[in-house]
């Protein structure tokens, strides 16, 4: 009983793993009202003081080496926005704490010639400090792998890592997926995880909102927790806590 209880409030020692998702990044006077997807600097900063106080944070590739590590968190960031540069990096190297960011590289391939572009380049991408950033995938069209084909999957995999790879840009074979959305029906999902396999991938997160647990008992459906803009203080302790607002 008492194990279910530490496990219930995500006291579970080493094998616990926090991984949060996070989008965008922006100082609070310029976030558009109700934007879910954007948390301010400030908030930011704050929930960044908390973290270096009480958790350790990871790359992915470093989870089987620090396997045995008290209280792992690992901050991830989907997309690969411009804002992530402007004002997420600053403040990992002023904590000195590690962020994975995922990469759709179709779209960061169509917004480089933007004059009002919302995501990095790929110069910029390649010049993120290696010691606070971790590049890693989040497929190259940003499809929902829920409404296309097997096959579509595939390709999009395969493009998206070919591209990094042609860019010059390290990174990880993690996937985030898109909209946090796969195949889930029976002979399809193991076809899915196939594919996955096949490309090399060594782990994919989903949303889930849960605390996870290293070794992964399922490493193609790892759960993050969704950080959002407007969430307090209080919420966002609460969340690393169990992973989620209630029991």
């Amino acid at each position: 009983m008492l194990r279910f209880v530490k496990r219930t409030l995500g006291f579970s020692g080493t094998k616990s793993v926090r991984i949060l998702m996070y989008h965008k990044v922006l100082p609070e006077k310029k976030i558009p009202c109700k934007d879910f997807l954007t948390v301010s600097a400030e908030d930011l900063e704050q929930q960044f003081k908390y973290i270096k106080n009480n958790y350790n944070t990871l790359f992915f590739n470093d989870l089987k080496t620090n396997s045995q590590l008290k209280q792992k968190l690992i901050l991830t960031f989907d997309d690969g926005y411009l804002n992530n540069l402007q004002y997420l990096v600053p403040l990992l190297e002023k904590y000195c704490l590690k962020a994975t960011i995922f990469i759709p590289t179709e779209l960061i391939q169509k917004s480089e010639t933007d004059e009002n572009r919302q995501l990095m380049t790929f110069d910029e991408i390649r010049s993120l400090n290696p010691e606070v950033v971790e590049i890693a995938l989040h497929s190259h069209s940003h499809k929902n792998y829920s409404q296309i084909s097997l096959q579509e999957i595939a390709d999009d995999i395969h493009k998206n890592i070919r591209t990094l790879e042609e860019k010059a840009i390290p990174f990880t074979k993690v996937l985030a997926y898109p909209y946090g959305k796969f195949p889930k029906k029976g002979e399809q999902k193991k076809e899915f995880f196939s594919i996955l396999e096949k490309a090399g991938i060594i782990s994919a997160v989903r949303i889930g909102n849960n605390i996870a647990y290293y070794p992964w008992r399922n490493k193609f459906e790892i759960k993050r927790i969704d950080i959002r803009g407007g969430d307090s203080f209080d919420v966002f302790k609460w969340k690393l806590r169990l992973g989620k607002i209630k029991l």
